[in-house]
């Protein structure tokens, strides 16, 4: 699939030090990053500006969607020293964004809210000033659990759709595209200050107006922030890429998006959920 790629997926050569040096912490202190287990080709880029998007929760996911080159299976006890050690992380990398998200823990009652909560507490805690965005699982709909990320009081709680209705049979079967809207609207019921986030992955078979009504329905839910990155299958495995969407639909999208009410969106080959993460949230807040 690399070996294909259209020309305006090149990037610039990562920074070998740097990116050594994050991986050595990372690997020192027994931490995850979705930057790895999710094959991002966004890796170098973010390493050698000395960020990543950290993986808690452990590294094996107990859903199965098709898109997703996470670990599956039966993941391990938690780690109760991990909300610790991503502080030292963060200390040592001086990060001022701090993007955390998970694996999917449907095995654990609150699906590792808990845990959520406590990692940003520690951090907000011994980092003041410092930002925290989460990107959370559904957490199955539990309002609880929600609600107790929530009281935690992160800046940014992410949530992504990932894709249109029509293909979570096919691409997400344990997933349900009503909860994941109604869970945006949720946080802001709960707390309204937290800014919101989604995102999707296009090239999977969805059409243009498909996209546009999904982005409709998510400003009806009050959410804030949007990404539109192109999709890319980890393996010959996972689900096929339908086709490569350009750099210029990308571009109309943002504009419809922005038309829509959202206060910043990224939109583009190459975009991420937590992508330049800080850069996004600046434009909820101005």
């Amino acid at each position: 699939m690399r070996d294909r790629l259209p020309s305006w997926f090149r990037q610039p050569p990562a920074d070998a030090e740097t990116v050594g040096m994050v991986e050595g912490l990372l690997e020192s202190l027994n931490l995850h990053t979705v930057c790895e287990s999710a094959h991002c080709p966004n890796i170098g880029n973010c390493f050698s500006r000395r960020t990543a998007t950290f993986l808690i929760l452990g590294n094996i996911c107990t859903r199965n969607c098709r898109f997703c080159a996470v670990d599956k299976g039966r993941p391990l006890s938690l780690d109760d020293a991990e909300p610790e050690h991503l502080l030292e992380a963060v200390e040592k990398l001086d990060l001022r964004y701090v993007v955390i998200t998970s694996v999917t823990r449907d095995d654990l009652a609150d699906g590792g809210a808990a845990h959520f909560a406590r990692t940003v507490r520690l951090i907000h805690q011994k980092r003041p000033g410092t930002l925290t965005e989460v990107l959370i699982p559904d957490f199955q709909g539990s309002l609880e659990a929600l609600r107790a990320v929530a009281e935690a009081r992160p800046e940014v709680i992410n949530h992504n759709i990932e894709t249109v209705p029509r293909l979570y049979p096919e691409v997400r079967a344990l997933a349900d595209y009503r909860r994941s809207v109604a869970l945006l609207a949720r946080v802001k019921d709960l707390a309204p200050e937290i800014v919101t986030k989604s995102g999707l992955m296009l090239g999977l078979g969805e059409t243009r107006e498909e996209v546009v009504a999904v982005m409709k329905e998510l400003r009806e839910a009050r959410c804030d922030l949007l990404t539109l990155g192109q999709y890319l299958p980890p393996s010959e495995k996972h689900y096929p890429l339908s086709r490569f969407v350009t750099p210029e639909e990308f571009t109309e999208l943002a504009a419809t998006g922005r038309e829509l009410g959202f206060a910043g969106v990224a939109s583009a080959p190459l975009v991420r959920s937590s992508f330049k993460a800080a850069e996004l949230y600046a434009k909820a807040r101005n």
